[in-house]
């Protein structure tokens, strides 16, 4: 089977979240709403609150994209195009890949701009998260999409300018198969290859390391889930496709 490396384009965004104690009244009722209906103790509903609390970069309505990183399928040419308040403009090298810091609206026009011109976007879990955070923070800046990426789920189906291939979907084919593990990290250990949390960071940690003003350290982080999507998409597309 012939491979499709080289006419893909790897992708994946760093997210953080708002402040909660920040938000006005009414979101912060809206967001914990289930927990204090569904909690039975006030340790149990303090513990969903901090959870809420947590997961504000989760959602395009509540966090922005501070990061969003491309990279050829056959070759390490790249960019990730990061916020670094008070630095925009400055372009840094990593290993190769440009490092751009600009605001998030320039973020999302930059990446319009690249995607339209490859034939296939690859993420993992992109559909559930990348893809639709993309969309709706580029909606919320006045700037429309330049191809569909939410399209058709099924790879088969999809009659889109750009084909999107989430791994995740694929691995789990569409959902068919449970119990297989969600995270990147643990489809890499699986196959062998690098993990991007092999260097201490893990997404979870991206809102502390924007509050801190370690903006390149983000940027480099998702350098590392690039190079590692990339890989765990060669193996699938190597043994597993049959597009």
């Amino acid at each position: 089977m012939t491979s499709h490396n080289s006419k893909a384009l790897i992708f994946d965004i760093e997210t953080v979240g708002e402040n909660f104690d920040q938000m006005d009244e009414v979101t912060q009722h809206a967001l914990t709403r289930a927990v204090r209906e569904n909690s039975k103790s006030e340790a149990e509903l303090q513990d969903g609150i901090e959870a809420v609390r947590q997961k504000t970069s989760l959602s395009p309505l509540t966090g922005q994209i501070v990061a969003i990183g491309v990279l050829a399928g056959d070759s390490d040419k790249g960019a990730v195009y990061y916020q670094a308040p008070g630095q925009e403009g400055q372009e840094l090298k990593h290993e190769g890949i440009k490092l751009a810091a600009m605001s998030e609206p320039e973020m999302l026009e930059r990446f319009w701009h690249v995607v339209k011109s490859c034939r296939q976007l690859v993420g993992f879990n992109s559909r559930g998260f990348d893809a639709f955070h993309i969309n709706i923070r580029s909606a919320i800046h006045g700037i429309r999409p330049s191809v569909d990426l939410m399209s058709n789920r099924y790879l088969g189906s999809q009659r889109a300018q750009v084909q999107h291939i989430d791994l995740l979907d694929q691995l789990k084919y569409y959902g068919a198969v449970w119990g297989s593990g969600l995270s990147l990290h643990m489809w890499c250990r699986a196959f062998g290859i690098s993990s991007p949390k092999d260097s201490g960071v893990d997404g979870s940690q991206v809102g502390k390391l924007f509050a801190d003003a370690r903006y390149e350290d983000i940027a480099r982080y998702n350098i590392d889930d690039l190079y590692a999507t990339r890989e765990l998409y060669r193996a699938w597309d190597k043994y597993l496709n049959f597009q």
